[in-house]
């Protein structure tokens, strides 16, 4: 991201959440987050109030296909799936749950079983000053479960973060990487894996989202990359880490972690909307994974 400036690809994901809050029929939506217009620029904010105008939101998302081949329905499908591999491992009970990355991620304000767990999100200052402003607009202050803390994980070891915490308990947690590891490097991801693996209890669940590395080395054809490549590289946040899925088990094995579920943009845009969804086309690198701390 930008220096002094907050994520740009953040306040697209929460303009994708806002256009799934304002799907209709209600019962077609996969989620509803009405926390997420609150993030998004003036020219974002006016385009969610054009679709929310009869028969105009079909229109805004047909341009949003056209000019970001595969990116909202990736995106929207995935928030679905971390939703519900989340509310699997809480089943009810209180927990601990960590957001790494958090950028405008509203999960602990909109699931109302967050409210009965401890939170602490974790991103970069820049971008935490902003979803500040938002939080003390909408709650007059920061919900009394949630913890921000701001830090550039690229120069800040996450052991030094998370010690000291609440959180450095024996009581399992789980954690969130979304939409991040694409934007650092190899070292990077490699060492807030390995510090997550030495905090974290056995037991531990850590969703995380990543590229096929094919995409990035060119030895695998995606419909609509290239594209897509030149649109976050244009806004200063290039992609630049990938991984082979069929490594991933191996990769995760080295680093404290076993793989339980590994999922491809094409597999849960079906998991959510059936033969609808396997028919919708982009983004198809674009993977979430679920693993367990051993």
């Amino acid at each position: 991201m930008k220096q002094n400036q907050a994520s740009r690809t953040a306040q697209y994901a929460a303009a994708f959440r806002a256009l799934e809050t304002l799907r209709r029929p209600e019962r077609a939506r996969l989620f509803e987050d009405p926390f997420a217009i609150g993030f998004l620029s003036p020219g974002l904010k006016r385009a969610m109030h054009l679709a929310a105008l009869p028969f105009c939101g079909a229109l805004v998302r047909r341009y949003i296909d056209y000019r970001w081949p595969g990116a909202m329905t990736s995106g929207i499908a995935r928030t679905r799936l971390i939703d519900d591999w989340l509310a699997e491992s809480l089943r009810g009970k209180e927990g601990r749950v960590i957001i790494l990355g958090a950028g405008y991620d509203c999960r602990a304000y909109r699931i109302e079983a967050l409210s009965r767990c401890r939170v602490l999100e974790i991103d970069h200052p820049d971008t935490q000053s902003q979803k500040m402003k938002m939080l003390v607009s909408d709650f007059g202050g920061l919900p009394p479960h949630v913890k921000l803390i701001g830090a550039d994980l690229t120069k800040t070891d996450l052991r030094d973060v998370i010690t000291g915490e609440a959180f450095a308990s024996k009581e399992p947690a789980f954690v969130i990487w979304e939409g991040v590891t694409h934007y650092l490097g190899e070292a990077a991801v490699d060492g807030t894996l390995r510090a997550l693996s030495d905090v974290l209890p056995a037991g531990s669940r850590l969703v995380f989202t990543y590229l096929h590395a094919g995409l990035l080395d060119g030895s695998v054809s995606f419909w609509g990359a290239g594209i897509s490549k030149k649109q976050v590289a244009g806004e200063g946040e290039p992609w630049v880490w990938g991984m082979d899925p069929a490594g991933m088990p191996d990769y995760l094995k080295e680093r404290g972690f076993a793989l339980i579920e590994d999922l491809g943009a094409d597999d849960y845009r079906e998991r959510y909307w059936g033969q609808k969804g396997k028919r919708m086309r982009g983004f198809s690198f674009y993977r979430v994974a679920l693993a367990r701390s051993v």
